[in-house]
């Protein structure tokens, strides 16, 4: 039954009616912000931390809502147990202005080939960065126009680049490097702090990794001076990343794979 039902504003409604009128100002502007979640055997992954990181993207671009965190989640609760959803992802988005708009929504849940964590994922560098990094907002402009060319050169994600030739992060992801039992990654300010990006770092200490916050350069990617590169999200975990503008960067993922097995193993135990 996932997709059957969502939520508007606290009310349980048929998905097909949860839509936002093409002539809202801030529907046109994009002035909203969201979360997207697993749902795993019926339990919402994390869910706190996404409230908590929703709120802080609201506060960034100056969006205030009605709703406070735990009325969002008995909606959550709500919505899976009217669908008695077991395995989903879920999206809440709240869009601003005179009278705020929130949607709790379900999906088929997000899962990749397991090729792609055995042999890694193709990628693409291009240039450009978000506006307010920091806030997961309706400014996806940028995240569509460098994913779309990603897929049309057969990659999986694109890696946006700085001015100073420095690898921040994907369109829907979190990029990190290994070398030398070093894990680097962008400084926070200048990237989503994703909420897996966080279970990541915590496995990388785990696992004896020096957590050092510089972003790797695409110089030096192309180079092959790191050991491994993976990326984040979500939905993935950590995925490996095995070529990179079609230059091939990695071929073994050792820690990666470990890395994602614990990060997909506390999901279990949230």
């Amino acid at each position: 039954m996932v997709g059957e039902h969502a939520v508007y504003n606290g009310k349980i409604i048929m998905q097909s009616e949860a839509v936002v009128p093409v002539t809202l100002r801030e529907v046109q502007s994009g002035f909203y912000v969201y979360e997207s979640l697993r749902v795993i055997q019926a339990h919402p992954v994390h869910l706190e931390d996404h409230l908590l990181r929703l709120e802080a993207s609201a506060k960034l671009i100056n969006l205030t809502y009605p709703f406070n965190r735990e009325e969002i989640a008995s909606w959550v609760h709500a919505l899976i147990e009217v669908d008695l959803v077991e395995n989903a992802s879920l999206r809440i988005q709240i869009y601003g202005g005179m009278q705020p708009q929130l949607f709790i929504t379900t999906s088929e849940i997000l899962t990749y080939p397991e090729s792609f964590y055995t042999e890694g994922v193709k990628t693409f560098t291009y240039e450009g960065e978000r506006l307010l990094p920091g806030a997961k907002n309706g400014n996806l402009l940028l995240n569509y126009i460098a994913l779309e060319e990603a897929r049309r050169q057969g990659c999986f994600e694109a890696l946006l680049v700085d001015s100073e030739h420095k690898i921040l992060e994907g369109t829907r992801s979190n990029f990190f490097a290994i070398k030398d039992g070093k894990l680097f990654t962008a400084q926070d300010e200048k990237v989503l702090l994703g909420i897996t990006r966080d279970r990541v770092i915590k496995a990388a200490k785990q696992f004896g990794l020096q957590i050092l916050y510089e972003a790797p350069s695409v110089e030096q990617v192309l180079a092959g001076s790191y050991d491994e590169l993976f990326i984040s999200a979500t939905s993935m975990a950590a995925m490996p990343v095995s070529r990179v503008n079609g230059t091939i960067v990695g071929t073994t993922f050792a820690l990666t794979r470990e890395i994602c097995s614990l990060v997909r193993q506390w999901e279990l135990e949230d």
